[in-house]
């Protein structure tokens, strides 16, 4: 996370280097630890993004997605690499995501300018009072809908690595109103929920049982340590909030609506088998454990849910050709 008090301007991303294609270590610490591409991309990669938006905000760079491109490129570029003469359509040199959200402050702090920049599958979202979380990315995987996403965890199609090709997507999301909480995050923490409005229900119960911004991240952790099988990164950031009890207050009546409708419906299979495995959702489990009435709670909660999550969804690369 940035942020540049001149320019009323900052970034916050998080990277989640691949580990299945980047597995091989390519670098040793001084103390003689070895570290894989995954690692090293990851790290490399918000290197490269924390001095392009420092570009950006002293005005060297215009802030588009090809010149943050360029800069992940070289950057990647100069980073150690282990070649290899093996080769596949898995393997990568320092593969990792990337989900960042630039943002502008406009109207002495009425509105702010958004434009989500990413590859791969790690996510940016809009948190607001009324509306609840909305997805600002669209994972780069050929299935969108984010609940078979979570069922099926398909292969992504566009990654930042450092011996192949990739793009950094963006939209832009002009007098976007304020107050709202920005996120970002990397699967660890919405790819092992029960369904897409779980994610939104862990921010908010842990946002009303905190009583300071440190609380709300120490609960955080906890809560996705309970249920995830991955590492997990998140940044936050809440925009034109007064202090934190304010922040709490403004987003109680959405807690109690999701609590209602996507919460208090779940089957009770669904609450013994989460209790009996831990960090395994029900969709990595047998299939052939799932009862059909879970997933037809899964099915009935997305439908509900779907359109509001989807308002600011990027559209498809087919619907912008």
């Amino acid at each position: 996370m940035a942020h540049h008090w001149e320019s009323h301007q900052g970034l916050l991303a998080v990277f989640d280097g691949s580990g299945g294609s980047g597995a091989a270590p390519v670098w040793q610490a001084p103390d003689g630890t070895t570290r894989t591409g995954a690692w090293v991309g990851a790290r490399v990669a918000r290197l490269a993004t924390d001095c392009w938006f420092r570009e950006v905000a002293r005005g060297g760079e215009p802030g588009g997605p090809e010149d943050l491109q360029e800069y992940l490129q070289w950057y990647l570029s100069k980073a150690p690499q282990r070649r290899s003469k093996i080769s596949g359509t898995m393997r990568r040199q320092l593969p990792t995501t990337l989900a960042a959200v630039h943002y502008r402050v406009l109207d002495g702090g009425a509105h702010a300018e958004l434009r989500p920049l990413w590859a791969g599958d790690s996510r940016a979202y809009v948190l607001l009072p009324a509306t609840g979380l909305h997805v600002i990315t669209r994972d780069h995987t050929r299935e969108s809908d984010a609940l078979e996403l979570l069922r099926t965890d398909p292969p992504m199609t566009n990654l930042i690595c450092a011996d192949r090709g990739f793009e950094v997507d963006t939209q832009l999301l002009a007098d976007f109103p304020l107050p709202c909480v920005l996120v970002v995050a990397t699967d660890g923490f919405f790819g092992y929920v029960h369904t897409p409005a779980d994610f939104e229900y862990v921010l908010l119960r842990t946002l009303q049982e905190a009583n300071t911004e440190d609380e709300w991240a120490d609960l955080l952790r906890r809560e996705v340590q309970s249920y995830t099988a991955d590492d997990a990164s998140l940044a936050l950031l809440a925009l034109g909030h007064d202090n934190f009890a304010s922040l709490r207050d403004l987003f109680a009546d959405r807690l109690r609506h999701v609590t209602d409708r996507h919460v208090r419906t779940r089957p009770h299979a669904l609450d013994r088998r989460t209790a009996a495995s831990p960090g395994r959702p029900p969709e990595q489990e047998d299939p052939g454990e799932m009862s059909a009435a879970i997933r037809a709670w899964q099915d009935d909660t997305w439908h509900a849910y779907r359109a509001g999550y989807e308002t600011y969804l990027p559209p498809a690369p087919e619907e912008r050709a």
